[in-house]
C-alpha cells in the first residue's frame, strides 16, 4: 500500500513557492548546518531517501549551491552547545536540529539564524516556540505530538500482537529529554493491565540492557522513540531476535531491517518535510511565520518473516489494519 503522507493545515503553504523567493541569490552557495546528538551513521545504517536527496529534489545540491556542515555529538549531550556555537561561528544560513537537546543547544547559541527542528516533545512547553500556529522567533519545524510520542499507541499494538504478554520491557536511552515518554507508556500499560518496566541503555551497552530484560522475563519489547535507537537499530533487532522478543519500533525502516512491527512516520517522509522548511527559508521565508507541522497520519508496518521466526501468529484483525506487510 502506498505510504501515507504528512497531512496538515500548513502543507500547502510549505510546498508553494514563496513570494520572497527572489531573495535567493543566483550564484550564491548557501550553508546548511545539521546538529545531531548521535554519532554519524555507518553506510549500512543508511536506508531510504535522506535529507540530502530530498534537498536535491528541490534544487539544493551539496557542493554546488549548498554546503552542508554536519555536527554529531557522538552521544555526548554536553558537547551540543559547543557544536551549535561552531555552526553559528561559520555563519550557516539555516540549522537543522534533531531532538530536544540539539534544538535547545541551537536556540541558546543563536536568536537570529533560522532553526528547523524535529523531535517528539511539546515545543511550546519546552520554550522553543510561542505557539504551533505562530512560532515567532527563529525556530520552526516538525514535532510528533505535541506532548505525545506515540509510546502508548505502540504499546497497545504490541499487546494486540502478543495478547498473552503480561510483562513488557520499555527500552530507553540514557537521555533526560526522553523521560516524558515513560509516564505516557506507563499510563497505557495500566489501562491494558500490563506490567511495564523501563530499562535504560547505559553508555551504549545494549547487551547488558537485554540481559536485564531477560532477567525480568519480559514477553515483548517496546523500543523507545529516539534517534539513538534508529541509529543502532541493527544491533537492537539482532538482540531482540536472539532473546526471541517480539518488538515494536518507531520507524518503518527498523522493520525493513528485521524488526517485527513499527508505528509512526517514515524517514523519507520526514526528510521531505524538513527539506521543505529549509527550502522555504533559504528562499526568504521567516521561520517565525511558518507554522510548526505535526504528522497526522502514521503507518503500521508488520514483518511476517520476523513473526514466523519468532513462532508468532499475528491476529488477522491487526494484519487487516496494517498499511504495509513485509512477507
Amino acid at each position: 500500500m502506498e505510504r501515507r503522507r504528512f497531512v496538515g493545515a500548513v502543507v500547502a503553504s510549505l510546498v508553494a513557492v514563496p513570494m520572497g523567493a527572489e531573495a535567493q541569490q543566483a550564484g550564491r552557495v548557501y550553508r546548511l548546518g545539521i546538529l545531531r546528538a548521535t554519532a554519524p551513521p555507518s553506510p549500512d545504517q543508511e536506508t531510504g531517501p535522506t535529507l540530502a536527496k530530498a534537498l536535491r529534489e528541490l534544487g539544493w545540491v551539496d557542493g554546488q549551491n549548498l554546503k552542508v556542515e554536519t555536527r554529531y555529538a557522538q552521544g555526548k549531550l554536553d558537547r551540543l552547545p559547543l557544536l551549535a556555537r561552531e555552526l553559528v561561528q561559520i555563519r550557516v544560513d539555516v540549522i537543522v536540529a534533531v531532538g530536544s537537546a540539539a534544538i535547545r543547544a541551537a536556540r541558546d547559541a543563536t536568536k537570529t539564524i533560522p532553526v528547523v527542528m524535529y523531535g517528539s516533545f511539546d515545543p511550546v512547553a519546552a520554550g522553543f516556540v510561542a505557539s504551533l500556529a505562530r512560532p515567532g522567533g527563529n525556530i520552526t519545524g516538525i514535532v510528533v505530538g505535541p506532548g505525545v510520542s506515540l509510546a502508548g499507541k505502540r504499546l497497545e499494538l504490541l499487546k494486540e500482537a502478543v495478547p498473552r504478554a503480561a510483562a513488557i520491557a520499555f527500552l530507553a536511552p540514557d537521555d533526560l529529554s526522553f523521560r516524558p515518554q515513560v509516564p505516557e507508556a506507563q499510563k497505557a500499560a495500566a489501562a491494558l493491565g500490563i506490567k511495564l518496566f523501563t530499562v535504560e541503555v547505559q553508555s551504549g551497552d545494549y547487551a547488558n540492557a537485554f540481559a536485564t530484560i531477560a532477567g525480568e522475563r519480559a514477553a515483548a519489547l517496546l523500543v523507545g522513540a529516539t534517534p539513538f535507537f534508529m541509529r543502532d537499530r541493527k544491533q537492537i533487532i539482532e538482540l531482540a531476535a536472539k532473546h526471541r522478543l517480539p518488538a515494536i519500533y518507531e520507524w518503518p525502516e527498523q522493520v525493513e531491517d528485521g524488526g517485527l512491527m513499527s508505528y509512526g512516520s517514515s524517514q523519507s517522509a520526514l526528510a521531505q518535510r524538513v527539506a521543505a522548511y529549509v527550502d522555504r527559508i533559504l528562499k526568504g521565508a521567516k521561520p517565525g511565520d511558518l507554522p510548526v507541522e505535526q504528522p497526522s497520519k502514521f503507518e503500521l508496518v508488520i514483518n511476517l518473516r520476523t513473526a514466523k521466526a519468532l513462532g508468532l501468529t499475528i491476529p488477522p484483525s491487526l494484519l487487516g489494519r496494517a498499511d504495509r506487510v513485509i512477507e
